[in-house]
């Protein structure tokens, strides 16, 4: 099991915000291409998800993750909407002079990753989707029950760290909800995911929420097809990685991916729940190294 290694943490300028990221590697280093690794949106989400991906990825070329808008050390943005969520992202390779990259989304961050893939071919170089529960199919069965008792206590807990910022227990409640191998909350990891939980980074998770609540429905009444309905048409090389324990019943949506497009590279990660940088770190890292070395 791979352990978590500190960060030097590097600052840049990027659409006004001070944004914080880290890395490892150089560019051409190992036959690779530079590799941005985004991580989700829930509370105490920060660039740290990929603290124990960064050196294994940065062997095949330059692997950077960098704290989103709002989240970690990063300035907040007025603009919460998933549009300048994008924008953002390409803003960042700007700033650090990527004309290309291969971006990595975990979890919230699957979907904008593969719109973006859609929408700029020319800087998108590979997309990697791990444990994105939205671009997966809804279970067709009539009244099909997606999630039990231990996600519905999760949901309870959320919805109440909504209103009250966590405390330690309830930071450490989430992890362990998110988690397979709980040995892996340590207490340095239990200590930085709390940090990024509280203060700034829960007044902004509070501010997403309410944002997004007040935004839900269809506007302009005319319905879109569903991103995982389109992962086929991506023309970059495609690596979607899940966790057969993660939850809303993950392991058979992603199965009905797989059966309604098999050619898709699509892998499960045994003994994982929603964390996979985590969680499965080594099939990872097996997998990405190679993929990302490939043309």
């Amino acid at each position: 099991m791979n352990i978590a290694v500190k960060t030097n943490d590097l600052f840049v300028t990027v659409d006004g915000l001070n944004t914080r990221y880290f890395e490892e590697g150089a560019f051409g280093e190992g036959g690779g291409v530079p590799a941005i690794m985004l991580h989700g949106s829930s509370l105490g989400s920060s660039a740290d998800v990929f603290r124990r991906n960064v050196a294994a990825l940065g062997k095949q070329g330059r692997a950077i993750a960098f704290d989103l808008p709002g989240f970690g050390k990063t300035d907040p943005s007025e603009d919460l909407g998933g549009a300048y969520r994008k924008k953002f992202i390409l803003r960042f390779m700007d700033a650090l002079g990527l004309r290309r990259a291969a971006l990595i989304g975990h979890s919230s961050s699957g979907n904008p990753t593969a719109s973006l893939a859609l929408e700029n071919p020319d800087r998108v170089s590979h997309v990697i989707i791990l444990g994105t529960g939205s671009l997966l199919p809804p279970l067709e069965t009539a009244g099909a029950k997606v999630g039990g008792r231990e996600e519905s206590a999760q949901a309870r807990l959320e919805d109440r760290m909504v209103k009250q910022e966590p405390t330690l227990e309830d930071t450490r409640a989430l992890l362990a909800a998110n988690l397979f191998h709980h040995e892996l909350i340590t207490d340095e990891e239990l200590m930085l995911r709390h940090q990024n939980s509280i203060g700034r980074c829960f007044t902004e998770f509070v501010r997403r929420h309410a944002a997004g609540a007040e935004g839900g429905g269809n506007k302009g009444g005319k319905v879109s097809v569903p991103m995982w309905q389109r992962l086929v048409e991506i023309k970059q090389p495609l690596l979607l990685i899940f966790g057969r324990n993660d939850r809303a019943r993950a392991e058979e949506r992603a199965t009905l991916l797989k059966e309604r497009y098999p050619q898709l590279n699509l892998h499960f990660a045994e003994g994982c729940k929603h964390l996979v940088p985590w969680d499965a770190a080594d099939l990872f890292h097996q997998l990405a190294v190679p993929f990302l070395k490939g043309r």
